[in-house]
């Protein structure tokens, strides 16, 4: 695995434990020799990351919207910055950077990017893992909804084991390493149509 994509929040949120754990697979990437995709921003988690990484001689590529760059939320310190015309031209950069995807802590945004790649894995339009790193117990209540759309028929067995789920950086690039994309014989049941 050469690059690693990670969406995070544009704040540091109330536990210092996103903090932590921000900094730590920052290091852990840059030891490892794994470049760092995120967001391109300089505040927050995407910061906290960023630093780690630079601090410990990562390689990192920011990718930006022009209109976040206009409003001086760019991190000017990056090996690479990427400026793009939209937020959809940003997804479809750090996806097309990167072996594997995070999701740290964050709000609607990070959801909604991770989501996408997470949905793109589903529909087979790529093989990458897919983790949500559920630093203090962050995620628990969206992993319910995730058995929940199991139970009521939503959402597969072979769907929901798509979203590796760890609460230690370590463990979670561990995962990465040895993952293997589940075989999905097919996502819609034809009979049904």
């Amino acid at each position: 695995m050469q690059s690693v994509c990670v969406f995070c929040g544009s704040s540091t949120g109330s536990n210092a434990a996103y903090t932590e754990a921000a900094r730590s697979l920052g290091t852990m990437l840059a030891e490892a020799n794994i470049r760092l995709v995120f967001g391109g921003g300089h505040v927050g988690l995407m910061g906290e990351i960023s630093n780690a990484a630079l601090t410990a001689g990562g390689d990192v590529i920011g990718v930006i919207p022009k209109f976040l760059v206009e409003r001086e939320l760019a991190h000017e310190g990056l090996t690479d910055l990427r400026i793009v015309g939209s937020m959809h031209e940003r997804k479809a950069l750090m996806s097309d950077l990167s072996e594997a995807f995070v999701a740290l802590t964050g709000n609607t945004g990070t959801l909604e990017e991770f989501f996408e790649v997470l949905t793109w894995a589903q529909l087979g339009e790529h093989k990458k893992p897919c983790g949500l790193l559920n630093v203090a117990g962050y995620y628990d209540p969206l992993l319910t909804v995730f058995d929940c759309m199991v139970e009521v028929g939503f959402l597969s067995e072979s769907n929901r084991a798509l979203l590796l789920v760890e609460g230690d950086p370590e463990r979670l690039l561990q995962r990465f390493d040895h993952y293997e994309p589940p075989k999905i014989a097919k996502w819609v049941d034809r009979s049904e149509t």
